[in-house]
């Protein structure tokens, strides 16, 4: 380990600045990034490679999986982003959850996936929010009310 005396705060900032975090290419024996994605209760495992844009859910085409177009158009929005539209083949298995959910989760699943290919895409995914995963989810029903906050109906007799 080399030690190094700094003598001011701007060399000390130097110094952080240009041992930032290094992110390196994560392939398998394929040449496929893989990732994991998660929205509501929805989990979807994404590999990705080079290709022509052909995109497969569970075994499926895009359009007979996502029929509705906000969906497709939800998938395509990281590449959008990374400026990559047409260039990587997607295969995508999804369960739990509901049409929106899974394809929010392959949506997550396919940023983390594109930064294991390509880290220098890391910053702009980033930056518009698709590599943190949502968090929100259905609230629970609680005991002696008929849903999560709704009572029943109050009756004075």
């Amino acid at each position: 380990m080399v030690e190094t005396t700094l003598s001011s705060l701007s060399e000390l900032n130097q110094a952080a600045v240009a041992e930032g975090p290094r992110y390196e290419q994560k392939l398998d024996k394929q040449g496929r990034a893989y990732a994991t994605g998660k929205r509501k209760n929805a989990v979807a495992r994404v590999w990705i490679k080079p290709g022509t844009g052909k995109i497969t859910v569970n075994g499926r085409d895009v359009e007979v999986y996502f029929a509705r177009p906000v969906l497709r158009m939800i998938l395509q929005q990281p590449f959008g982003v990374a400026k990559r539209v047409g260039q990587y083949d997607i295969v995508a298995s999804v369960a739990g959850g509901g049409l929106s959910g899974q394809a929010g989760a392959v949506r997550h699943g396919l940023s983390k996936a594109l930064t294991n290919y390509e880290p220098e895409l890391r910053s702009p995914l980033k930056k518009e929010g698709f590599l943190t995963r949502d968090s929100r989810v259905v609230e629970r029903k609680k005991y002696g009310k008929r849903k999560a906050r709704r009572s029943f109906q109050f009756s004075k007799r």
